[in-house]
This record gives structure tokens, sequence and C-alpha cells, in this order.
């Protein structure tokens, strides 16, 4: 599985909770970015896997749409963007947004919608040259369940040569480089030592043999680790954790 696909299950497999959708004044937010900025909007429902991508003069100048024009799309992945971007570019995009998914996480719902993820990208444009583009990613909704509902991705021309990515606290301006970030903490010390052995293939009789612990103790911290990754099993939570350096 590659970090696309590890991103989309952590986005689609959520836990939602049967919420009212709140997406119509998220949909004329996304609309004036892209009329304010000339940007390119795309407000996506990970309930729904779809999304609304809102034209600015960008996707004139990329080619992929009309200034002015909306779409909605059956994924929350916008191919015709991601077509333009880097490839290079592309991959360090899809890693970026799940360590910046796994960071929000790890907060406390009350403090996760100061945080966005702040990145730069090269995007090429219908004459074949590459563009330098701003990306900015925030997750704008939760639902009763704490699940990330909806998320808000705008693409701008930048005036910057910087090629880093940030997470960005709105609030108070602080940043944080997201292969700074550890994401250690998810896990206590027993579980990172029973996720290692998993790693080398062990069982939950002989990792309890080992760890001198009950095969019961094993599969406890077992579907902790699978809960804490947001892993549907124990060979996908040894990806992610390897996404992650935790491994």
């Amino acid at each position: 599985m590659n970090i696309n696909n590890e991103l989309e299950d952590k986005l689609l497999k959520q836990p939602f909770a049967e919420d009212l959708e709140r997406n119509a004044d998220y949909r004329l937010t996304a609309v004036r970015y892209a009329q304010i900025e000339n940007a390119i909007a795309v407000l996506s429902d990970m309930k729904a896997n779809m999304s609304y991508i809102c034209h600015g003069g960008l996707s004139e100048r990329l080619g992929i749409g009309i200034r002015g024009t909306s779409q909605d799309i059956a994924s929350i992945w916008e191919e015709d963007i991601f077509g333009c971007i880097h490839p290079d570019d592309l991959q360090a995009k899809h890693l970026e947004e799940l360590r910046f998914y796994h960071f929000v996480m790890s907060l406390s719902p009350e403090v996760r919608s100061d945080y966005y993820l702040h990145s730069h990208l090269r995007m090429k444009a219908a004459s074949g040259e590459y563009v330098k583009v701003l990306h900015r990613m925030f997750y704008l909704d939760y639902d009763a369940n704490g699940c990330a509902r909806l998320a808000l991705c705008l693409y701008n021309v930048s005036v910057s040569d910087s090629s880093e990515h940030l997470i960005v606290n709105s609030l108070t301006g602080e940043s944080i480089r997201p292969e700074s970030y550890s994401c250690e903490h998810l896990l206590s010390n027993r579980e990172m030592e029973i996720l290692c052995l998993i790693e080398r293939g062990w069982m939950s009789k002989e990792i309890a043999s080992e760890l001198f612990i009950s095969i019961n103790t094993v599969n406890r911290h077992r579907q902790n680790i699978l809960m804490k990754l947001q892993a549907n099993n124990s060979v996908e939570a040894c990806r992610i954790a390897k996404s992650l350096k935790l491994i």
C-alpha cells in the first residue's frame, strides 16, 4: 500500500457519526476564495467521498478549468489537479498530509481547527512551464465522533521560492516542520515494543512469551495500536508506522 492509499484509508474509513450535513456554508467559502485569490479551492467531504472544485484564474493557467466555474467529482482525489503537480512534489504532498492528519488527530478536539498544512508545489502550466504554487490544507469540520468530515485545499500562485512544508497554528503563528514532528507519543513504550515484534512477524503467543504477559494483554495492545494508527490490520499498521518513522 502506498502513501496515497494509506491516506485515503485514514480519511474515508473514519467512524463517522450520523450528523446533519453542514457543507453548504463551506461551499460558499470555497467559491469566495477562488474568486478573490484567483485560486483553485477544493472542498472534500470524506464521509460522502466527493469533492467540490471551484476554479479561479490559476485553473485557466494550468489548463484544467474555466475561471468562475465549479464542479462536483465523486472522489476526494482531484486527479486533474494532481496531474499538474510535479511527481516528486505529489509524493511529498501525500506524505505530509498523512503526517498532518495524525498530528491533528492527536490534539484535543477544541484546538484541531487552529492548524493547517502549508506547502509549496511545482505545477505544470498549460504552456509547459512549471509554476510555483502555495498549497494550504485545512480540516474544517469534525463530527460528533471527532472524525474529520470536511477538508479545504487552496492552491495559489506563490510569491516565495521556498519548498518547505509547515504545520501552522493560525492563532499563534507558530509553525513546525511535519518531518520534525514525532508521532512516537501516539503509542506507549509497550505498544512500540509489541509493534516492532509484529513487524518482525511474531504471533501473539510468541510476543506474550517473550514479554511475560498474557495473550489477552497482547491482543488488547494490538487493538490499541490499530486504533491509534487508524489501521485496519497489523500489516497496514506496520506500513503506517514506517511512513511516520515509528519503526
